[in-house]
């Protein structure tokens, strides 16, 4: 019995496993033709060519510049260690020799295990068609060269694709698809407003002032104070409630037909109906000009209408209410100085009153002044007649009738300024004397005359504050009244999508700015 020589069967899978890529294959048949070859054969210059052609990676080339140096071969470059390597006879890729190795002795070991004394038949079998394992063309550097740049070239493409076709998803679920509801929700579901404008001023009453503030007076600064305190009370929770105690504000905007977005809920809270009255109820005053402008947006014109026309009258009672509450303080300190100084005066004329009633004597100044004239008169009178007594005594012989004529007339002078000493002394002495009669008189005249000059005083005072408080009148004068509106002032469809486009875009921008840079400070 015969036996038929062991042949090794050719596997192309194993074939394929064995060398890998082309790069691999080409390789292999290099290294087979340079095999062949004599060395001394081929220039330098045409191995390195040929070693370049094989596309070694960079790892491989790496390893046969280390093994050249372990070898102790001058190589001028990596390329130049492979062609010494080889024409030493080293294989600096060992690898897939040993691959190739355990291939063909696993081939070997399943051929002779089969029994030796079996019969192997032969019967035709279906042919297959095998991998192709010949070697391609060699490319030349240049070739190569461009070959790799086209598949750079293809993958940049594919990758600015992909990252083009991510960005336009973002910017779809991030900038149109919000842009597209919110446009939907204005077009759409949104319940229309209707806006009525109007605007006030606050005037102060004519009339002139000498002070340095009248130089503002008539003008737009005049009422500036005013015009401010009128707009916050007008956007305070004050006119809220009184409106919402006249109108009902809040059971307008619970209405089923108003969307959600502006209905207010059935429990709603005073904070909440507040927040809605701030949207619709917009007021700005323009220092300029001196004009407050004001806009209530509403479900119906009618409404709108009302609305404004109730906030302008809180506004005037709210002006009213202020200066008055001014001219009161000004005109109640006035008033009540002026009572004072009547009350004053009154008591200082009957405090004047009781005391020339006290002495039964309406001038007791006048009567003392006439005491003092007659005393001085006697007095006079004595002196002539002591002087003439005297005249008479000089004669060495005197005429006694005419001597004591004159001394009894000296006698009855004396008496009488005795007597009228006596009544001046009575009216200056003692407690109810005429002098200290006179002396309170005289106060009691002089704090009159004080009075009445405090008493005028506070009557100009008066009249002055009269004035003031007629010149701080305000008057709230409006120059534009509140008209229905025939078509829905809000919501404005066009803007308000452009503008939540915008913002969209905006913020999407700001985070892909703020990610790209934290990716750049993490991978740094």
């Amino acid at each position: 019995m015969t036996t038929k020589p062991k042949v090794k069967k050719y596997d192309p899978n194993h074939a394929s496993q064995s060398e890998g890529t082309v790069e691999a294959r080409a390789e292999a048949i290099s290294r087979i033709r340079k095999a062949t070859q004599p060395a001394e054969e081929a220039p330098a210059g045409t191995e390195l060519d040929a070693i370049k052609k094989e596309g070694l990676t960079g790892r491989q080339l790496r390893i046969a510049r280390r093994m050249a140096q372990k070898h102790g071969l001058a190589a001028t470059s990596d390329y130049d260690a492979v062609r010494l390597l080889r024409k030493k006879g080293i294989d600096p890729f060992p690898r897939s020799n040993l691959l190739d190795f355990a291939a063909g002795s696993s081939d070997t070991a399943d051929a002779e295990d089969q029994p030796k004394d079996k019969v192997t038949i032969q019967l035709p079998q279906t042919v297959k068609e095998k991998q192709q394992t010949l070697p391609g063309p060699e490319w030349s550097p240049a070739q190569r060269r461009e070959f790799e740049i086209g598949q750079i070239q293809k993958d940049i493409a594919r990758r600015r694709r992909r990252k083009l076709f991510g960005l336009f998803a973002r910017l779809f679920a991030f900038v149109l698809l919000p842009t597209i509801i919110v446009g939907y929700y204005f077009y759409r579901i949104a319940t229309p407003m209707y806006a009525s404008e109007s605007a006030f001023s606050i005037l102060q009453a004519d009339g002139g002032a000498g002070e340095i503030g009248g130089l503002l007076a008539g003008t737009q600064y005049a009422t500036t104070q005013d015009s401010v305190a009128t707009q916050e009370f007008l956007e305070s929770k004050d006119a809220l409630n009184r409106l919402e105690r006249d109108t009902g504000f809040a059971e307008i905007f619970k209405q089923d037909w108003i969307d959600p977005i502006q209905r207010l809920p059935q429990d709603a809270t005073l904070e909440e109906a507040f927040k809605l009255y701030k949207r619709m109820v917009t007021i700005g005053y323009d220092p300029s000009d001196g004009i407050i402008r004001m806009e209530v947006a509403a479900p119906d014109p009618d409404t709108a209408v009302d609305l404004s026309n109730l906030l302008i009258s809180y506004a005037e009672e709210k002006i009213n209410g202020l200066t008055e509450l001014k001219r009161e303080d000004q005109m109640r300190d006035a008033l009540q100085s002026f009572e004072d100084a009547q009350e004053e005066r009154r008591k200082a004329q009957e405090a004047l009153i009781e005391l020339q009633l006290q002495g039964a004597v309406l001038d007791p100044e006048n009567v003392i002044a006439g005491l003092r004239a007659r005393i001085n008169e006697i007095e006079i009178q004595l002196q002539d007649k002591e002087l003439e007594l005297a005249a008479l005594l000089d004669n060495l012989r005197p005429n006694k009738a005419k001597v004591d004529g004159v001394q009894a007339d000296i006698n009855r002078l004396e008496a009488v300024l005795e007597e009228l000493n006596a009544e001046m002394l009575d009216a200056s002495a003692g407690e109810n004397s005429l002098a200290r009669l006179s002396v309170r008189i005289q106060m009691a005249q002089a704090d009159l005359a004080a009075r009445d000059m405090m008493l005028q005083s506070a009557m100009q005072q008066m009249e002055t504050a009269r004035t003031e408080a007629n010149r701080k009148v305000r008057y709230l004068t409006v120059s534009v009244n509140p008209v229905a509106s025939q078509e829905p002032t809000y919501p404005r469809k066009f803007e308000n999508t452009i503008l939540a486009f915008l913002l969209f875009a905006g913020i999407y921008l700001m985070i892909s700015l703020t990610t790209s840079v934290l990716r750049e400070q993490v991978s740094s």
